[in-house]
């Protein structure tokens, strides 16, 4: 099925507000670079405003990356939920005693607002008892996450990624970006769009990480879950086709995958 893709519309009598705040959930003492990835790609996409939430070190190491991300301690996580439109959760989150209550917390206080969850995100969620999701909620696993989602088999979920992709966003009430070379997106109403850019530049550390961070900025411009994530997942794949362009399929970084979205957004303006 061909798709007619557009970006979100950008007012000129505008402010920050109008494009939406993230908050990202995101980062660990171990991993600080998803946290840095997820935000800045929120931002790159177009979104106002981004609060990253994370460990002291999370913060030190991003502060000194960039300028920016605006920073939060996870003790003041409540907080920045109340005043958030759009949340990210998982990135390099880890999935350590601390991040399920992290996790935990989130969820029991029950705001509602666009929600993506990804990566540590979604092994905690496998196993938790979450009893409660927001109502406009995006999962993004790769198979190996699909399967713990699913509690199967991973040559389940390969053997047909589309008919997986369906059961997760059944059980879960959601939108579903399961990556793979031809990603599946999934609505919550069963409706399928499988991605044609992209090339195996993206199989590198950190690049879940943006996709991920595009998303929540298309959401956070009030864009809808199926929209966000199709729209997320088709620029994430031409910046990797754009990228291999100039630094082969070797050589492309996560952080290269930022620098090319820019010229992604601009084959659709």
């Amino acid at each position: 099925m061909d798709y007619n893709f557009k970006m979100p519309e950008r007012p000129e009598s505008s402010h920050k507000g109008s494009f939406g705040r993230v908050l990202n959930v995101s980062g660990s003492d171990f991993m600080p670079g998803a946290a840095g990835l997820s935000s800045i790609s929120a931002l790159t996409v177009g979104a106002g405003l981004v609060v990253l939430c994370s460990t002291s070190k999370v913060i030190n190491a991003i502060s000194a990356q960039t300028k920016e991300i605006v920073f939060a301690p996870l003790t003041d996580i409540i907080n920045q939920l109340k005043a958030a439109d759009v949340l990210l959760v998982g990135c390099g989150l880890s999935v350590s005693n601390e991040a399920n209550m992290i996790f935990s917390k989130i969820f029991e206080y029950g705001q509602d607002i666009p929600t993506i969850i990804d990566a540590d995100g979604l092994n905690i969620l496998s196993k938790s008892s979450v009893k409660w999701l927001p109502s406009k909620l995006i999962l993004t696993p790769h198979p190996k996450e699909a399967a713990r989602l699913l509690d199967v088999e991973l040559d389940e979920v390969v053997t047909d990624l589309e008919f997986s992709a369906k059961m997760i966003s059944k059980k879960y009430g959601c939108v579903t970006v399961l990556k793979s070379h031809n990603t599946v997106v999934c609505s919550e109403n069963l409706e399928i769009y499988v991605n044609n850019t992209g090339n195996s530049a993206l199989a590198k550390a950190g690049s879940g990480d943006v996709l991920a961070g595009m998303i929540s900025g298309f959401l956070a411009q009030h864009c809808e879950p199926f929209e966000a994530a199709k729209l997320g997942v088709y620029l994430h794949g031409l910046a990797g086709d754009l990228a291999k362009n100039d630094l082969t399929e070797y050589g492309v970084l996560a952080s290269d995958l930022v620098r090319y979205i820019p010229n992604a957004v601009k084959t659709l303006l």
